[in-house]
């Protein structure tokens, strides 16, 4: 069936529509039905349920949640049940744990008033309050097109068809996607998100501000032996394995009962084509500090996701006709802090509190430059801006040196609302670091054991990534013989080791190397999408309810 003979799609109306049912979205539909109740607000999210595809470490600071919900904390059903009892940070050598005094962090740096918890779990209880107020949250439909108006302004969205064959060909089960038009939309779809990146080129959204940048964090949930567990323990660490001139470390989190959350972030401006996020994290785990907590434990969940971390600077203009950008889909993680629920809730609230007044003016679909305007002064700017100089300190410096710096600056802003470096810019994006191959050596990783590490296959079985075989590949390729002659030829094929989920081979046959793309082992991450060095891998939602399907990350 060709494009001309689609039916019409079938189209709702809102007063605001809402892509993505994480902690900005949700907040942000929280806080329009509180301010009115009347309003008819609509959540699209394309996980399969709310919480699907939610990744995070998650140490949260609650300051958002308080002003959102403030008697959270005696709602039974809330899941957030561990205060951070104890807070430590650690530099890695091969074999020793070596502890850093935390007077020589600034308060910032303290979690002591934080939660550890699921931030799927979370957002699932979220979703209940939103839907207890009159929101209505559509999950399993995927956001793939922005509607325009005959000015260019924003007018809602439309998901994607569903029954799409590979050959693009419509199978019995075809149904047409269905438009969702606002007077005001608001994208809350998280790092990279596919129709950000559209707004953001189409309205230049990014002409004053830095290349974004970002990390990839891995993470395992593991049952614990209940003599090693110390609830409410929370660890950071940096050092080993990663060499000085890759960031990134290691965070462990005693949360629940006899649960650990452990994870792993490497900065994505790394230059060795040959690292394997995937496979550093494995090798943590046989540090002796981590080594004698897992021991005996049992691993209950596995997921990836890309952070957003180009911070204060890296924010593109968040207000376009029609509509504005929450959440880490405009890039609000905290980067020394490893926290960002706090700045996507905040960031949600407020768009929320600046479309209400618009609507409450009789406008529509024009620009909310109300909110592009207060975000540097709200709570979430002044959360981003006195570690503005973090990321790039270390980019430049490295782990050892960039993180001392970086600890420095924060003590300069803390005390006297002032840095010595000014505001640091960051060098370039990151798909643009690599060093061609022939610049490092090849990195042997070590053969899983199946009990501490695991190799990526079995590690997607327990992330519930499911995706329809017979669907067109939702992972873009824009140039085949570019990727023979530049990824593979020139920087030795590194999609298959910076993809976490075993999504990318270069098969090696008779008449060359071949590439194969395993789209359904993909858990969404969309690191491709930010480290192909020649930005030539395009990540797009595949049929709604696809992906993975955490149920407790």
């Amino acid at each position: 069936m060709s494009t001309e003979e689609l039916s019409p799609r079938e189209s709702m109306e809102f007063d605001v529509v809402i892509v993505g049912a994480g902690p900005s979205g949700l907040g942000a539909a929280i806080r329009l039905k509180q301010l009115n109740p009347e309003l008819s607000v609509v959540v699209v999210e394309k996980g399969s349920e709310v919480g699907a595809h939610i990744l995070s470490g998650a140490v949260m600071d609650p300051v958002a949640l308080d002003k959102l919900i403030p008697d959270w904390r005696e709602d039974a059903d809330c899941p957030l049940k561990t205060e951070v009892k104890d807070d430590r940070f650690y530099w890695f050598t091969e074999t020793n744990a070596i502890k850093l005094p935390n007077f020589i962090m600034p308060p910032l740096m303290n979690n002591h008033h934080c939660y550890i918890g699921s931030l799927g779990r979370l957002c699932r209880w979220l979703a209940g309050k939103a839907e207890a107020l009159g929101v209505e949250i559509y999950p399993g439909f995927a956001a793939t097109e922005v509607l325009y108006d005959d000015k260019g302004a924003v007018r809602g969205i439309a998901t994607g068809d569903m029954g799409v064959a590979k050959d693009g060909s419509h199978k019995a089960s075809f149904t047409r996607g269905m438009e969702l038009v606002g007077k005001y939309t608001l994208f809350a779809e998280g790092a990279r998100g596919s129709l950000t990146k559209q707004l953001v080129a189409k309205f230049s959204l990014d002409a004053n501000s830095q290349p974004p940048k970002f990390g990839i964090g891995l993470k395992e949930v593991w049952q614990i032996d209940p003599s090693k567990h110390q609830k409410g323990l929370v660890q950071h660490a940096v050092g080993w394995p990663l060499k000085n001139d890759t960031g990134g470390g290691l965070f462990f989190y005693h949360y629940d009962e006899n649960l650990v959350s452990i994870g792993f972030v490497v900065h994505l401006n790394y230059d060795d084509p040959y690292l394997s996020p995937f496979d550093e994290f494995q090798r943590v785990k046989m540090h002796p500090a981590v080594r004698s907590v897992l021991e005996g434990g049992k691993r209950l969940a596995y997921g990836a996701r890309a952070i957003t971390e180009g911070g204060y600077q890296s924010v593109p203009r968040l207000s376009f006709p029609g509509g504005a950008l929450i959440g880490c889909a405009a890039g609000f993680v905290n980067v020394p802090r490893i926290k960002g629920v706090h700045n996507a809730m905040g960031s949600g609230m407020l768009a929320a509190e600046h479309v209400h007044a618009a609507l409450g003016a009789g406008r529509t679909n024009d620009e909310l430059v109300e909110y592009e305007n207060a975000w540097r002064s709200s709570a979430v700017g002044k959360d981003l801006y006195p570690v503005r100089n973090a990321k790039p300190l270390l980019s430049k410096f490295g782990t050892f040196f960039g993180a001392g710096l970086g600890i420095f600056d924060m003590w300069c802003n803390t005390l006297f609302g002032v840095s010595l470096f000014g505001t640091q810019s960051h060098a370039k994006p990151d798909r643009k670091t690599l060093d061609p191959a022939k610049v490092h050596a090849p990195i042997t990783a070590s053969k899983p054991d199946g009990k501490l590490t695991f190799d990526r296959l079995s590690s997607v079985f327990l992330s519930n990534t499911n995706h329809e075989e017979d669907q067109p590949v939702h992972l873009k390729v824009a140039d085949m013989n570019l990727q023979k002659t530049s990824e593979h030829d020139v920087y030795a094929g590194p999609s298959n080791r910076y993809c976490p989920a075993g999504v990318y081979e270069w098969v090696e046959e008779t008449s060359g190397p071949r590439y194969v793309i395993n789209a359904q082992n993909c858990v969404h991450c969309k690191t491709c999408d930010i480290k192909d060095p020649n930005g030539n891998i395009t990540w797009v939602p595949p049929e709604g309810g696809g992906g993975p399907n955490y149920e407790a990350m």
